[in-house]
This record gives structure tokens, C-alpha cells and sequence, in this order.
């Protein structure tokens, strides 16, 4: 079965006061699909841009990225988003929420984008968040939700298209510890289902919930892929509450 995604000597260069910054340098790997993946790396290692490349926001200077076989890059800007907005799902740090929608609305938007007719959407944005454990919260706007209760909205928003891929950049980063392993427990339980899941993290602890870890190092990969799944901090991906 071929990968899921297929970098070949990906390269992305930046022009800053004159001069070329080398983001990210000869990246070749391979993602399965299915897999759980961890980035880690130290600031400015070329994890967002990444990232960003993986996700089709961004373009890469060199190389060649093949989603399921076929160079991406190829394809017409419109068919580029389509893709984007149909097979890849994001999920951020600071949740990106829309603070004048409820947290209904805020899933569906993708769906809107997608032209879905206002009641399917709506049937697809709820099943969504009852699958994040939020069915009770369908009506809420984010300023009424807890961190990770928007962390969840967000997440549901990235799932509602039922995507091949999951990008998540630094999800657990403003949250608690306790906060934290609910939604790794989330991801955990979602990539059982047989999505495909990327993170981006810094921490260590973070990554190890992952099957396996690429790390870099000034825009190069310097370890990996190496499994990752620690019996001892691995969490339970059982039913997550609703209470934060």
C-alpha cells in the first residue's frame, strides 16, 4: 500500500533583509496511512513551516509532496483548495474559534466553504462534536467554553470533513496537565479509528503518546522514524468527559 504522504528533497527558502534563510533543507519522509506521528524539534527547527507545507499553505522552493500518490503541486490553485479543505483537517494552539458563532456553527464552517445545503451541515457538525464528547455544548459561543472545551471544538471542526490527514500544531500547548490528557486521549481514541495524525510539540512527554517520532534540527530531520509509545506514560483513550 502506498504512503499517505511522500516528501522528496522538500526544501523552503525565505528572503529576510536581503539575505536567503534556509527554513527547511532536503526533507525526505514518508507517512503511512493511519499512523500517529509526532514533530518535535527546538524554536525555529522548521516545524511549522512543516507544517504548513503538509497542510498546502505554503509552497515549497524545491522537492516534490505526493498526498496519496499524486504531486499535489501540480494541481490548479482551485483543486489545491478543495483538497485542503476535503482531505486535511488543522487543529492550533489557540484554537482559532470564531468568538460570534456557537460552537455548532464554528464545526460547520468548513462544510459551508464546501457549499453542504445549511441542514446537512448541520447534522454533520453535531455528530462531530457528540464525537468530542460536546453534545451538550452545541450552543455555546467559545467565551463560554473552557480551554479545552474550545480545544474540542476545534478539533470536531477539523474531523467534521472526515479527513485523511489530521494536522495538529502545538494542540496541548495552552492547556493543563490534566486538560492536556484529555485530548491526547482524544487524538488517541480518533487515530484508532484509523486516522491519520500528525502533531507538532515540543514536549516530550506529548510525543511519546505517538507511534513514532521525527525530530529537527535547522530544517533537517536528525532522528527518526523511531517508535515512540511509552507503556508507562501512554494515556487511556477511554470516553472523554465533558467537564473541561
Amino acid at each position: 500500500m502506498k504512503p499517505l504522504v511522500t516528501f522528496k528533497g522538500i526544501a523552503r527558502e525565505y528572503r529576510q533583509g536581503g539575505q536567503s534563510v534556509q527554513a527547511l533543507s532536503r526533507i525526505s519522509m514518508e507517512i503511512d496511512r493511519g499512523e500517529f506521528v509526532a514533530v518535535t524539534g527546538p524554536s525555529g527547527s522548521g516545524k511549522s513551516t512543516l507544517l504548513s507545507i503538509l497542510g498546502l499553505l505554503d509552497h515549497p522552493s524545491r522537492g516534490e509532496y505526493l498526498l496519496d500518490g499524486q504531486s499535489v503541486f501540480e494541481l490548479t490553485l482551485r483543486r489545491l483548495a478543495e483538497v485542503r479543505n476535503r482531505r486535511i483537517g488543522f487543529v492550533f494552539q489557540d484554537f482559532k474559534l470564531l468568538p460570534d458563532l456557537t460552537a455548532l456553527e464554528n464545526v460547520g464552517l468548513p462544510l459551508f466553504y464546501r457549499r453542504e445545503r445549511v441542514r446537512d451541515s448541520a447534522a454533520l457538525a453535531r455528530a462531530a462534536l457528540e464525537q468530542v464528547g460536546l453534545a451538550g455544548r452545541i450552543r455555546h459561543f467559545p467565551a463560554q467554553l473552557s480551554g479545552g472545551e474550545q480545544q474540542r471544538v476545534a478539533i470536531a471542526r477539523a474531523i467534521v470533513n472526515h479527513p485523511d490527514l489530521l494536522l495538529a500544531d502545538e494542540p496541548t500547548g495552552a492547556l493543563d496537565t490534566a486538560t492536556r490528557d484529555i485530548i491526547l486521549a482524544l487524538f488517541a481514541r480518533l487515530h484508532r479509528t484509523g486516522l491519520t495524525v500528525l502533531l507538532v510539540t515540543h514536549d516530550a512527554e506529548v510525543a511519546a503518546h505517538a507511534q513514532r517520532t521525527i525530530r529537527l534540527r535547522d530544517g533537517t530531520i536528525v532522528a527518526g522514524p523511531e517508535t515512540a509509545i511509552s507503556q508507562r506514560s501512554r494515556i487511556s483513550a477511554e470516553a472523554v468527559p465533558c467537564g473541561r
